[in-house]
C-alpha cells in the first residue's frame, strides 16, 4: 500500500513538473515602448487640447493585444491599436489631453496599458504645464 502511494505521488509530482516547463516553453508576445513618458511642455489655456503618441514594438513571438488602455482621469483620452500586431510589427497609442475647466498649472497623468504579453501592465505618462491665457 504504501509503494502505491509513494508511487501516486511521485507520478503527480512529475505531471505538475511538465506542465509547468511546457507553460514556460509557451510563446509569449511582448510589449516594449520607444518611451513611457512625454511632456508637452507649456501650452496656452486657449489651446487646451494636446495630443501625442506612443509608439511601441511587439518584440515577442506571438500576436501582441492590448485589451485596455485607461487613463487616471476623464481629460486624458487613449487611443489604440485594436488588431494584435504581429511579431516585429508596430503599434501606436494616441493620447489626448484636454485642459478645458481645469486649471492652468502643472500636470501628469498616467495611461495603464494591459496586454495580453509577458508584461501583462505598463503605465505611461504625459505631463506639461497648462499657462492662463493672456
Amino acid at each position: 500500500m504504501k509503494k502505491i502511494i509513494l508511487l501516486s505521488i511521485l507520478m503527480v509530482c512529475c505531471l505538475t513538473a511538465a506542465i509547468a516547463q511546457s507553460e514556460n516553453g509557451k510563446k509569449q508576445a511582448e510589449i516594449k515602448f520607444d518611451k513611457t513618458t512625454h511632456n508637452f511642455g507649456k501650452f496656452s489655456e486657449s489651446s487646451p487640447k494636446v495630443t501625442c503618441e506612443f509608439t511601441y514594438t511587439n518584440v515577442g513571438e506571438a500576436p501582441l493585444i492590448i485589451n485596455q488602455a485607461v487613463a487616471s482621469c476623464g481629460c486624458a483620452v487613449p487611443e489604440y491599436t485594436k488588431a494584435p500586431v504581429q511579431p516585429g510589427q508596430k503599434g501606436k497609442i494616441k493620447v489626448t489631453y484636454n485642459g478645458t475647466g481645469k486649471f492652468p498649472g502643472h500636470f501628469k497623468k498616467s495611461i495603464t496599458i494591459r496586454t495580453n504579453g509577458a508584461v501583462e501592465m505598463t503605465r505611461l505618462y504625459i505631463e506639461g504645464d497648462m499657462e492662463a491665457a493672456k
